[in-house]
């Protein structure tokens, strides 16, 4: 047999959030401990077991009559608690034990694969816990009566000073950092106020915080008195005490209630939803032992105040929601009946503001820009340029937000003041499309419980850290910051991005549907009449007898409608490839080189004022559909000649590299714009629009272009090489899945 030990009390600067308070080792000396196994012998025992039970319990054998006048009591309280082990009963309600002249509450539970007996001394007589019952009962009357939140927290401090009897009695409620404020307090006179003080989230770490939420309430009888070690078998692991009532106190906790001057203290939990939302902390100058009946009647309130608040809240939550949903309503069915989402935006920017609790709002797509709420043109300029330009990997997450731009955006200090709080929805990424709400600089002056930083001291292991000397009323004035986002708010803006995003989806699928029926609408009907059209013009062309007028009417015509059956020729196209049908390449040997030549020679019968260079091998041969390698070609010519610059020529240059044959168009021009470049091969590009050197232009060519060569098993690219804009056609030389001789 061993003496269990609670593990290093000198806790590190690495190790003190880990501390494995739940493993002490010891117990309270207000009352003693016995563990039993599913067999009924005894694993863990309290040091102090002998003296207050007068029981000779021994590690490793099961309780027997012989070993005291109290064994026989107690062996008949683990026996109903060992049948509840096995499965075989429910665990047995709380009770009490006569031993000698001392009353004991016993507390059986079940955990580890052990059972836990706990007898705890009991001051009171009957008569004096009677009348406890009575004043609890009143207090859960009072608690469960509608009322204001904060209101609720203040009833519930007096009413628990009242039955208790502590000193101070205070009501935390956790903020979203995990710091807590005190937010009503019941006090004797000589004290000084704490109500409105703020503690750190370091003050309850994390493996406090989750045995807060496992076991709802905390007595420390005497924070001064010695612990109670256990007694176990040597190499047996520590008892774990999760759900002890007497679990000995962390030396840390210790230190820092004895900074406070505190001499005990009691805390019930306040726990919404499974999450630990607040704390009633109890405090008394000197030793104060808390009878066990009196607690569970503290921790009944606290649950009766913790459904009042939970219900509170759900109220309030419930109008938040339907308000948002209201909102969000209104914006998708603006957006579903708009043209552009800009335009559906910008009319509703304010309402959702508003309801976000925003105090601005902007909304940008591409080059336009709209602003709400007193926010600046310039500031939201700064901030859309911000976004544009790749920033930290907030930017691409789900959705943007911080209550603290300054720091998050150093350049915008200046220019987007006062503006901290940044909630942003992105609608359309690739036009830097977003909707964003905007909240103003909230400084704030924290009155803290002292000044929150933990000092660092040494000890006999090194550097550890010590709770904080002083109590006194310490003020730390917060700026760069904005009030934070609610989990409330960030659930309904990711709702209305995911709205936002089915129109989207639901427009472009109609757009597609209603744009392929036009294409096949278009390359059917169209086609016809303009061969007919053509037939005429060369007719006109050929037969005039007025001196040339007729031809010249002629050739316009001609060209006309050779211009229109290509743009007719792409929408059918285009209608092939977005309905999956693809191009029907038709491969035949082709020598390359001689089809080259062919279209220069077409290209300079056409545009007899462009000059065409071409530098060509005697022979390239190679498996393609001659006429669409011929399409692309064409389209690369005329894009040369559009956007080239004028007096310069186009040089057409054609190599084979052995794996591939290689056709380059060149022409002198400025290069093409990055934000061009990345749609450059998309159809429909916006920058095809208003090109006064090709007004007809729809942006097909270089899409069809491109699904042509892949098409081919090649590749189509862009890149400058100063003066000239290079388009590169790369083709196989074999087709694809052959071998060449």
């Amino acid at each position: 047999m061993s003496q269990s030990s609670a593990p290093d009390a000198i806790t590190t600067l690495d190790n003190c959030d880990r501390e494995p308070i739940h493993i002490p080792g010891s117990i309270q000396n207000h009352g003693t401990l016995i563990a039993v196994d599913r067999e009924g012998v005894v694993r863990y025992v309290g040091a102090n077991v002998q003296a207050l039970l007068h029981c000779a319990v021994k590690v490793g054998e099961r309780l027997s009559e012989s070993q005291g006048e109290a064994c026989p009591a107690i062996a008949a309280l683990l026996h109903d608690g060992v049948l509840a082990l096995r499965g075989e009963r429910d665990v047995p309600m709380p009770g009490e034990l006569q031993v000698a002249e001392r009353q004991f509450d016993v507390v059986l539970h079940v955990g580890s694969a052990m059972l836990l007996a706990e007898f705890e001394l009991r001051h009171q007589t009957h008569g004096e816990l009677a009348g406890f019952a009575i004043q609890a009962h009143r207090a859960m009357e009072k608690l469960r009566r509608p009322r204001a939140i904060d209101e609720l927290l203040q009833l519930a401090t007096e009413e628990l000073r009242a039955l208790t009897g502590f000193d101070r009695v205070m009501a935390y409620r956790f903020r979203h950092d995990n710091s807590g404020e005190v937010a009503a307090e019941s006090r004797i006179d000589a004290l000084d106020p704490y109500l409105g003080r703020r503690y750190p989230a370091s003050d309850i770490p994390a493996q406090a915080r989750r045995l807060y939420v496992a076991n709802t309430l905390r007595l420390i009888a005497d924070v001064r008195s010695p612990a109670v070690a256990l007694l176990q078998e040597a190499g047996a692991p520590p008892l774990d005490l999760s759900g002890s009532i007497l679990r000995s106190v962390s030396p840390i906790h210790i230190e820092y209630l004895s900074n406070m001057g505190v001499g005990a203290s009691m805390s019930v939990s306040i726990v919404i939803n499974e999450q630990l939302w607040g704390l009633i902390a109890c405090h008394h100058m000197g030793p104060r032992q808390v009878p066990y009946s009196v607690r569970m009647a503290c921790d009944v309130i606290a649950q009766v105040l913790s459904a009042n608040i939970q219900s509170t809240l759900a109220r309030s939550q419930a109008d938040r929601l339907q308000q948002l949903a209201a909102a969000r309503t209104h914006l998708i069915e603006a957006l579903l009946h708009a043209d552009e989402e800009f335009t559906a935006l910008i009319q509703h920017a304010p309402e959702m503001a508003a309801i976000f609790q925003a105090d601005a709002a902007l909304v940008a797509h591409g080059a336009k820009l709209a602003v709400f709420g007193g926010l600046s043109e310039p500031a939201g300029n700064a901030i859309v340029q911000w976004l544009a330009a790749e920033p930290p990997a907030q930017t691409r997450q789900r959705l943007l937000q911080t209550q603290s731009l300054p720091l998050l955006a150093p350049g915008l200090a200046a220019v987007a003041s006062p503006w901290c709080g940044l909630l942003g929805i992105p609608f359309d990424r690739d036009r830097n499309g977003w909707l964003i709400f905007l909240r103003k600089e909230q400084i704030e002056t924290i009155h803290w419980g002292g000044k929150p930083d933990k000092d660092i001291r040494p000890g006999p292991l090194g550097p550890r850290l010590t709770p904080r000397g002083s109590f006194d009323l310490w003020k730390e004035t917060v700026r760069s910051t904005a009030e934070h986002w609610s989990a409330l708010e960030l659930n309904a803006a990711g709702q209305l991005m995911d709205e936002i995003v089915r129109v989207q989806n639901a427009r472009t699928a109609e757009m597609n549907r209603t744009r392929n029926q036009l294409m096949a609408v278009l390359g059917h009907d169209l086609r016809d009449p303009l061969h007919s059209i053509s037939m005429a013009a060369r007719v006109l062309e050929r037969g005039g007898t007025d001196g040339g007028r007729a031809g010249k009417i002629g050739q316009r015509i001609q060209s006309s409608s050779s211009r229109m059956q290509r743009l007719v020729s792409q929408v059918m196209d285009m209608s092939r490839l977005q309905s999956g049908l693809g191009l029907d390449l038709q491969r035949t040997d082709v020598d390359l080189v001689a089809l080259l030549n062919d279209l220069i020679d077409e290209a300079r019968t056409a545009h007899p004022g462009t000059e065409i260079v071409g530098t060509l091998p005697a022979v390239l041969s190679a498996q393609v559909d001659a006429d669409r390698i011929a399409q692309v070609v064409v389209n690369l010519i005329g894009n040369a000649r559009h956007h080239g610059q004028t007096g310069h020529p186009i040089e057409l240059q054609a190599i084979s590299t052995g794996e591939w044959h290689e056709i380059a168009v060149r022409n002198v021009a400025s290069p093409i714009a990055n934000d061009i470049v990345r749609n450059l091969f998309s159809p429909f590009k916006a920058s095809s629009a208003g090109n006064a050197r090709n007004r007809s232009g729809m942006g097909l060519g270089l899409y069809i272009a491109n699904q042509i060569v892949q098409g081919h098993g090649g590749s189509i690219g862009y890149d400058y090489r100063s003066p000239h804009v290079v388009f590169l056609v790369r083709l196989p030389v074999h087709r694809p899945g052959t071998i060449g001789a």
